[in-house]
C-alpha cells in the first residue's frame, strides 16, 4: 500500500483560452481514479457561482462523478457556502453522496463572501450569518433520517445517509463569528486566517457550549497551497505561468481589500508571472528531490493539477512526476 503523501485540489475553472470545460471535468474525475492508487489522500472541490471562468458551482455533482470512480480516496467540498442552500434539498444530496461513497465525503460549511453570489440567486446577503445558523441547526438531523420541524413543518429526509453520525461537517471561515458558529454547533474549524487568538477564541466557543473542540486547521503562514512538480522548472513557469497567474489574480478578486490585508493563505497580490514566482508564495513549482524532501518533513504535497484551466494533457506529466517523488520519499 501507498502512503498517502499528497491532496489534490480541483476548482475547474476554465477561462476562453485555456482547456475545454468539458475536458477539465473528464480530467479531474481521471486524476483522481489515477491518484488514490498512488499516494493520494483527499480531494478537495470549491465551490462558487456565476463566476466569468466558469468556476465549480456544483461540487456534489462532481463528487458523485468521482465517488464513482474510486474506492478509498476522502473528497472534501470547501467551502460550501450554505446560505445559498435549501436544507431539505441540501441534505437529501449528502445523504445520497454519502451512500455513493459508503462515508468518504465531508464538508466545510461557509457563509460566502462574493456578493454577486447572492445576487445569482435572488438571497439578501445582509441574512447571512442568520439563515447559516438556521440551516446548520436542521441539517445533521435531516441528514441522519431524524424528523426536524422547520419553519413551521415536519420534515423527514430519505434514505438517511449510510454513516451512523452523518458525514463529516466542519466550518470555514476567517473571522470570529465563523469560530463562534463552529463552537455552538461543536464543529470542526477550518481557518482561512490566522489571526492572533482565534484558536483559543474557538476552543472557547466550544466548551462554553458544553462541546468538546473539534478537529480545527489554520494556515501555515508562507506554506505552499498549489503545487506542481517539474524537471525542468524554469520550462514548468514558462507553461504553466499564464494558468496559475489567472488563478491567483481571480481568487484575490473575489476578497475585499480588506481581506487581502488578513492572511488567507492561498490569496496573493502577484500581477504577473515573474512576480508570483519571485514571491514564492501560494503557488509553487518543485523539482522532484525538492518535492520528496518536502513530503519528508511529514507535509502532503498540495497539488492543484488543473489550476486555471491547465489542459489535462499538459497536466498529467506534472502529475505523474509529483506522485513519483512522494512515492520516493514515502518508500
Amino acid at each position: 500500500m501507498v502512503w498517502p503523501v499528497f491532496t489534490l485540489r480541483f476548482d475547474m475553472r476554465a477561462p476562453g483560452w485555456a482547456a475545454s470545460a468539458a475536458d477539465l471535468y473528464a480530467g479531474a474525475i481521471d486524476m483522481c481514479a489515477w491518484s488514490e492508487t498512488r499516494g493520494a489522500m483527499l480531494a478537495v472541490l470549491s465551490e462558487h457561482h456565476g463566476a466569468d471562468d466558469g468556476h465549480l458551482p456544483a461540487p456534489l455533482t462532481l463528487a458523485a462523478a468521482i465517488a464513482a470512480r474510486t474506492r478509498t480516496l476522502a473528497i472534501l467540498l470547501a467551502a460550501v457556502p450554505i446560505p445559498l442552500w435549501d436544507p431539505v434539498r441540501l441534505a437529501e444530496e449528502i445523504s445520497v453522496l454519502d451512500l455513493i461513497s459508503r462515508g468518504r465525503v465531508s464538508y466545510a460549511f461557509g457563509v460566502g463572501h462574493r456578493s454577486e453570489e447572492y445576487e445569482h440567486f435572488g438571497i439578501d446577503m445582509a441574512t447571512r450569518g442568520r439563515v447559516a445558523d438556521e440551516i446548520l441547526a436542521v441539517l445533521g438531523p435531516l441528514v441522519r433520517g431524524e424528523p426536524v420541524d422547520y419553519r413551521g413543518r415536519t420534515v423527514l429526509v430519505t434514505p438517511p445517509c449510510a454513516s451512523p453520525t452523518g458525514p463529516m461537517m466542519l466550518i470555514a471561515g476567517g473571522s470570529r463569528a465563523a469560530a463562534r458558529r463552529a463552537g455552538a454547533l461543536g464543529l470542526g474549524f477550518v481557518s482561512q486566517t490566522d489571526l492572533p487568538g482565534l484558536k483559543e477564541f474557538y476552543e472557547e466557543q466550544c466548551r462554553a457550549h458544553g462541546h468538546q473542540p473539534g478537529m480545527i486547521q489554520f494556515p501555515v503562514r508562507g506554506a505552499p497551497t498549489a503545487v506542481f512538480v517539474a524537471d525542468d522548472v524554469d520550462e514548468a513557469w514558462d507553461t504553466l505561468g499564464p494558468y496559475l497567474l489567472h488563478d491567483a489574480v481571480t481568487a484575490a478578486s473575489y476578497r475585499r481589500e480588506d481581506e487581502l490585508k488578513s492572511s488567507v493563505a492561498s490569496i496573493t497580490r502577484a500581477d504577473s508571472v515573474a512576480a508570483l514566482r519571485a514571491e514564492n508564495g501560494p503557488y509553487r513549482i518543485f523539482t522532484p528531490d525538492e518535492a520528496a524532501e518536502y513530503v519528508r518533513g511529514g507535509r502532503p504535497l498540495p497539488l492543484h493539477p488543473l489550476c486555471g484551466g491547465v489542459p489535462p494533457e499538459v497536466a498529467w506529466s506534472y502529475l505523474e512526476r509529483a506522485a513519483a517523488a512522494a512515492a520516493r520519499a514515502g518508500e
